[in-house]
């Protein structure tokens, strides 16, 4: 779960910090309005896929360990 986090929080500073490479507006429209990260993942696409995708795996791992920490466990 906490390599899940980690890698939330990596591709989350990398998208931001894509987002301001292509534009100071672009940077602070991510950081600061909602739904304009959205805007820059579709727009930008080029720029953007691979923070998302770490993202992505970021969130698929902490689910998956919420999951299995939610499993009970067999009774012998």
């Amino acid at each position: 779960m906490w390599l899940g986090l980690v890698l939330l929080v990596i591709g989350g500073i990398w998208f931001i910090i894509a987002a301001f490479k292509e534009g100071l507006l672009w940077g602070l429209g991510v950081l600061f309005v909602p739904f304009v990260s959205l805007g820059f993942l579709i727009l930008g696409w080029p720029e953007a896929k691979r923070p998302f995708f770490l993202q992505l795996a970021g969130f698929g791992l902490i689910l998956l360990a919420m999951l299995a920490l939610s499993a009970p466990f067999p009774l012998r």
